[in-house]
């Protein structure tokens, strides 16, 4: 029986016995994928795509899959530079590798960082092989699916993608290769091979998913897009008041825009800072919290300008982001221009889970503008329109039950469609075709 005909049937019981029955199909359904999940960054780092996988294999494992991650030592870590070789954490092994980490600030130590850990990854599968039916790999780094098209060809082993990231398009955007250099063509033809014989291709927007489509058309029916995800039990509304880490940093009592996660090369922060000009003499804070390649530049020009209303904070530890996230009164997501199709915001999600509402800095074309519009959760702007961003900004600050009504919108939509269990079902759809 499919599993999507065992989940409505079971949604639709109105019979303890018949939910038992269904419920231990779902367990046996789930117990016949054995599955290797393959990424770079894993907890304890603070790396936004290895908390998704973490939780994602927690998730997996309670529907009965048998997960075994491999991943490496961790290199954004908040208090270990090392973590245990071999783990049990709940029903997920993970097994972790010795990776090297030179510079992994800069675009030549991520690259090199990137090519070590393939080849150890490339170990453990060819023993991984003889125990596993399925294998599941991400794009961090970018040559991780490589591993997954040549355990297919030795092995027959099957295997699913998750695309965070559009190689080498983003390479190319940002302008580390040319568009027609011999690496980008043979990165590209590379791909195409990698694309055809994967059993399921996840990635995070339809927009990300044309992308693909239009660059290798014959793969377009194995194409599934699924969302990141937030935990609304663990993030809840807090009201500044109430929030520790509000009162640490001055914020109750000012009307307080977050930017919370990565500050790098595929984001928008110029259109941040000029609209917080526009606003230096209004009642209004800007926190910056995390990293990245654009955070430096930001701090400078801040400086350079004299502008007394940003606060700059580092990444926070996992317990301490429930706090730090509802800190503020309007979350900023930003998308650089030429980015639309390639990249997908991940720190969307836990904003929505917050309460509070949301102001989207992207493309004119960006899928997440007609998102914005279906959870009327706040507004979005075109990249360098600063002027409308501060006069959003300004609006909300003086009109508070507008502000609670988008905030609510923002979670109640969370809550129904982007939380870990909805998500995670959608994952398993995609591994239990990948092994029928």
């Amino acid at each position: 029986m499919e599993y999507s005909q065992l989940l409505k049937q079971l949604v639709q019981s109105n019979y303890k016995e018949d939910l038992q029955a269904k419920n231990y199909e779902f367990l046996r359904v789930g117990q016949s994928i054995k599955l290797s999940v393959i990424t770079q960054f894993f907890p304890p780092d603070y790396a936004a795509t290895g908390q998704l996988i973490e939780e994602l294999a927690r998730h997996l494992a309670q529907q009965g899959v048998d997960i075994e991650v491999f991943t490496g030592q961790p290199g954004y870590a908040f208090a270990s530079s090392s973590a245990p070789a071999v783990e049990q954490s709940g029903g997920v092994r993970i097994k972790r590798s010795r990776t090297s980490q030179l510079c992994p600030q800069r675009i030549r130590g991520k690259a090199i960082n990137g090519v070590l850990f393939t080849l150890r990854a490339a170990f453990y599968l060819l023993n991984a092989a003889r125990r596993r039916n399925v294998v599941l790999l991400t794009t961090a780094p970018p040559f991780l699916p490589i591993l997954g098209y040549l355990v297919h060809v030795l092995f027959g082993l099957s295997y699913v993608c998750i695309l965070y990231d559009l190689y080498p398009d983003i390479a190319i955007a940002l302008g580390v290769i040319p568009k027609h250099h011999w690496l980008a063509q043979f990165w590209r033809a590379v791909n195409r091979q990698i694309l055809r014989k994967a059993k399921g291709l996840v990635v995070l927007s339809p927009a990300m998913k044309r992308q693909v489509a239009a660059s290798c058309p014959e793969v377009a029916d194995k194409i599934s897009v699924i969302h990141s995800w937030a935990d609304p039990e663990s993030i809840v509304p807090i009201a500044k008041e109430d929030n520790w880490f509000a009162r640490r940093y001055n914020l109750v009592n000012k009307f307080t825009v977050v930017y919370s996660g990565n500050m790098g090369r595929c984001h928008d922060t110029h259109t941040i800072l000029n609209a917080a000009k526009y606003l230096q003499h209004e009642p209004i804070q800007f926190v910056c919290i995390g990293g990245g390649a654009k955070r430096e530049e930001l701090i400078e020009e801040v400086n350079r300008l004299g502008l007394q209303n940003f606060l700059f904070l580092p990444y926070q530890e996992r317990h301490v982001l429930p706090y730090s996230l509802t800190a503020c009164d309007l979350s900023l997501v930003s998308v650089d221009a030429g980015m639309e199709s390639l990249v997908a915001p991940s720190k969307l999600y836990p904003a929505l889970a917050t309460g509070r509402p949301v102001a989207v800095i992207c493309p004119k074309h960006s899928y997440l503008r007609q998102l914005i519009v279906d959870i009327d959760c706040g507004d979005t702007f075109e990249n360098a329109d600063s002027y409308e961003l501060a006069e959003f900004i300004s609006r909300l600050s003086r009109d508070q039950r507008l502000a609670e009504r988008m905030g609510n919108s923002a979670r109640e939509y969370l809550q129904s469609y982007f939380t870990p269990e909805v998500i995670s079902r959608q994952y398993f759809e995609v591994l239990r075709q990948a092994i029928s």
